[in-house]
């Protein structure tokens, strides 16, 4: 990697780094069912106490649709409070994952994600369709998941125990994500970073690997 030659291995944020995300869809399947007068719950809810409960592992599945039906007063199915939830996933461009499958080959590769259980089954699932059979478990090295950890970003922790597990040098490492925050929380403990700020951001940094 001639930008970063020091690097020794790679961290990848999960949405809109590798796996599309769109929030403007589970925004407008809660439109259609809330009155007009509620529509204003709907971004606030995405930074609400329930929402990082659940990717902090605070609560679990059953706590969260129950606190979505109490947020919005609503007596909502559990499948459908997944369904809108999960609607935001788009899905991992080809190329992103032929790219990871590359870089496999030259670097170790981890995960670190806020992230929540409802989300992964689902990001899991599309892992396994799209990849070659079997590479799915081998392709990072380890899955750092904020509800698993208890950790969020941008919080220091959550980088320090990454660094501590991985049992590596923070600037021995290179972190991608979209949100500028998360990566001042990297620098913070002296992880390199590069900023993804448009859908082919990761692929031009690495070029032709």
């Amino acid at each position: 990697m001639k930008k970063h030659p020091e690097i020794q291995l790679l961290i990848f944020d999960l949405g809109n780094v590798i796996y599309d995300i769109d929030y403007q869809r589970t925004f407008d399947k809660l439109y259609a069912k809330l009155p007009t007068e509620k529509h204003a719950m709907v971004k606030e809810f995405m930074v609400s106490p329930i929402h990082m409960d659940l990717e902090t592992g605070t609560i679990d599945e059953a706590g969260f649709r129950n606190g979505v039906r109490e947020y919005f007063s609503a007596d909502w199915e559990d499948d459908w409070i997944d369904e809108v939830w999960n609607s935001l996933l788009v899905d991992i461009p080809q190329e992103r994952l032929d790219l990871l499958l590359k870089l496999k080959e030259k670097y170790p590769l981890y995960m670190l994600s806020n992230t929540n259980s409802i989300h992964f089954k689902i990001v899991e699932q599309v892992f396994k369709q799209k990849l070659p059979a079997g590479a799915w478990p081998q392709l990072f090295d380890h899955l750092f998941l904020s509800h698993e950890m208890g950790l969020r970003k941008p919080g220091e922790a959550i980088y320090r125990e990454v660094v501590k597990t991985i049992g590596a040098k923070p600037e021995s490492c290179l972190f991608f994500d979209d949100l500028k925050a998360n990566l001042l929380g990297a620098e913070k403990v002296g992880i390199k970073t590069f900023h993804i700020d448009h859908p082919k951001a990761l692929i031009n940094f690495f070029g032709n690997v």
